[in-house]
C-alpha cells in the first residue's frame, strides 16, 4: 500500500514537473514569436513611406505594417510607396517575385476656368467643394465641372495641388504620389488618378448633350465624335455624349487633340522633368 502511494506521488510530481517545463517552454516560445513579430512589424513600418496619409484605407503606416505581417495586405497596398520601397517590402516578407506597379498621378478633367465658363450665381458659404455641391450644385453653370474651391488642394498631404488664379486646380506630377485622397474628396469626379504613362485624356466629365455643354463652357466635350473618327488606333470611343480614351490602345499621336474643336482632348508633354497639360 505504501509503495502504491509512493508511486502515485512520484508520478504526480513527475507529471507536474513535465507540465511546468512545457508551460515555461511555451511561454518562452510565445515571447520569442511575439518579439520576432514585433521586429518584423517595426522593420515593415520603417520601410513604408511614413506619411500616415491613410490612402491605403488603414489608420497609418504602423497599421498597414501589422496587416502586412499577418498576410492581410500586400506591398502594393500602399499607393504612395515607390517601386523600390515596394520591392523592399516584398523582400522583407519573403516574397521572391519581382513586384512592379505603374506610377499613378492625379489629373484634372475640367478646363472650364472662370474666363471661359458660365456661372449662374455667386456661391457664398463654406469654402468646400462638397458643401457647395450640396447647395444648389454651386454657382457654376456646368453642373459637372470643377467648382474651384480648392478642397482637393487642402486634402493633398504632399503639396502637389495648387489653385490657379482662374480657379482650377493644378497638379504638380513631380510631387504627386497618386494616393487618391484628392480623387475621393472631389464631389464631381473631376480629379482622377490614372497611370502616369497615359498621355492623352479628355479634360471634361460632362455627360450633357453638346448644345447644353456649349451654352455653359467653351472647352467642354460636345460629343461630336471627331476624335473617334480620326483616331488611327481606335483608341477613342463615345460613352453617351462624352469621349473616352483607351490608354491601352492610345499611342499619343496627337491627332485627336489637334482635331478636337473645343480643345477638350488633352495631351501631356514632358518639359524639364515636369508634366503639364496643354
Amino acid at each position: 500500500m505504501g509503495a502504491t502511494v509512493s508511486t502515485i506521488v512520484t508520478a504526480t510530481a513527475t507529471m507536474g514537473a513535465v507540465g511546468a517545463f512545457f508551460a515555461i517552454a511555451l511561454v518562452a516560445l510565445a515571447k520569442r514569436t511575439a518579439s520576432a513579430e514585433d521586429e518584423q512589424i517595426e522593420l515593415l513600418t520603417n520601410l513604408l513611406p511614413g506619411n500616415n496619409c491613410g490612402a491605403c484605407g488603414m489608420a497609418g503606416c504602423a497599421a498597414l505594417a501589422q496587416a502586412l505581417a499577418k498576410g492581410e495586405a500586400v506591398p502594393q497596398s500602399c499607393p504612395v510607396a515607390s517601386e523600390s520601397q515596394i520591392q523592399k517590402l516584398a523582400e522583407a516578407l519573403g516574397l521572391t517575385e519581382t513586384v512592379h506597379r505603374e506610377r499613378r498621378v492625379a489629373r484634372v478633367r475640367c478646363g472650364g476656368h472662370r474666363a471661359i465658363s458660365q456661372w449662374r450665381a455667386d456661391y457664398e458659404g463654406v469654402l468646400d467643394c462638397r458643401a457647395a455641391d450640396l447647395v444648389g450644385k454651386g454657382g457654376k453653370g456646368c453642373v459637372f465641372g470643377c467648382l474651384g474651391l480648392g478642397t482637393c488642394s487642402r486634402v493633398c498631404p504632399y503639396g502637389a495641388i495648387t489653385m490657379s488664379p482662374t480657379g482650377l486646380p493644378v497638379v504638380n506630377e513631380a510631387l504627386c504620389t497618386g494616393c487618391g485622397l484628392c480623387e475621393a474628396a472631389c464631389p464631381r469626379g473631376v480629379i482622377a488618378v490614372m497611370d502616369a504613362s497615359q498621355e492623352v485624356f479628355v479634360r471634361c466629365v460632362s455627360t450633357a448633350p453638346g448644345k447644353q455643354v456649349r451654352s455653359v463652357c467653351e472647352v467642354g466635350c460636345i460629343g461630336c465624335g471627331i476624335c473617334v473618327r480620326v483616331c488611327p488606333e481606335n483608341a477613342v470611343e463615345m460613352l453617351g455624349h462624352l469621349a473616352c480614351v483607351d490608354p491601352n490602345r492610345c499611342t499619343a499621336c496627337g491627332i485627336c487633340v489637334e482635331k478636337c474643336p473645343t480643345d477638350a482632348m488633352q495631351i501631356i508633354l514632358e518639359d524639364a522633368g515636369v508634366l503639364t497639360a496643354v
